[in-house]
């Protein structure tokens, strides 16, 4: 009869070795990318020959990569910030309040995470195509904005609702004894320990607004963003330039979400310590 004991290793072994087995296939394509980068050949193929940093140079000189990329960072700056407001304003309605047709309410904000990415792009093309008939405009940046907010604001609002669900609101109701206005109470007690959400959502919502590519392909219209830009370059033909954009994607992307991590982590020690924010 086998042991207890010898059931728990083999239980952990298999859990560890499914961990690396998740890890290894999840970061070695990412290395992979990060490695063809720096090859001197124009074709990406194993052994990497030699190591250059031209790539990079050369995805710079072209013409269409810097517009791309200013599209890129207005779209997701501008869709982070609705994204975050109406997101945080979704959560702590959610969470904290009673009002008819709350069920109605929650159905509707998990529906855009009911449609794959592509039949959400097409459908709002074609309700843009209608609408720009009748008001006379065309799909460009503002679409893609548009079609960023609707497709971001859930998980957004799912993000921030699990640290509103967290939340203590007799720290809410001391301030409010000790005098504090309505005001008050927002900035020095509920936005502080709402902060690491937040940010959280925001981070998320920036990196999913950034490489994008279904919504922003659909509604972009002659416009240029980095996915696109990626998916045309690609189209006609691989290159070491495509993984030397994907690296300097990589890096930031790493360190904002490093950097959320941090705040969260702060976070809880503070409410720990009991140390107002």
């Amino acid at each position: 009869m086998i042991s207890q004991r010898l059931k728990n290793t083999a239980v952990d072994t298999f859990l560890i070795g499914s961990v690396a087995l998740v890890l290894i296939f999840f970061y070695v394509p990412i290395v992979t990318l990060v490695a063809f980068s720096f090859t001197e050949s124009r074709v990406l193929t194993l052994p990497i020959e030699g190591i250059s940093f031209s790539w990079y140079g050369e995805l710079l000189r072209k013409p269409d990569f810097l517009p791309a990329l200013t599209n890129s960072a207005l779209v997701a700056a501008i869709s982070t910030i609705f994204v975050t407001l109406l997101g945080t304003g979704g959560a702590i309605a959610w969470m904290r309040y009673r009002f008819r047709f709350q069920n109605a309410f929650r159905a509707l904000t998990f529906a855009p995470l009911l449609f794959p990415q592509l039949l959400l792009g097409v459908v709002m093309l074609l309700w843009f195509s209608v609408l720009g008939q009748w008001l006379g405009f065309s799909t460009g940046l503002p679409t893609v904005i548009i079609g960023h907010i609707v497709y971001i604001t859930p998980f957004a609002l799912v993000i921030i609702a699990v640290q509103v669900y967290g939340f203590d609101e007799t720290l809410e109701d001391a301030a409010r004894d000790a005098g504090a206005s309505g005001w008050e109470v927002f900035r020095e007690v509920t936005f502080p320990l709402l902060w690491p959400g937040i940010f959280s959502a925001a981070t998320f919502a920036f990196l999913l607004s950034w490489g994008n590519f279904y919504v922003s392909y659909s509604l972009a219209g002659t416009a240029r963003t980095l996915p696109t830009f990626v998916y045309s370059g690609i189209a006609v033909g691989s290159s070491p330039i495509y993984p030397a954009l994907a690296t300097l994607n990589f890096v930031p992307a790493l360190a904002l979400v490093v950097l959320a991590d941090v705040i969260r982590r702060r976070a809880l020690k503070r409410q720990r310590l009991d140390i107002p924010a």
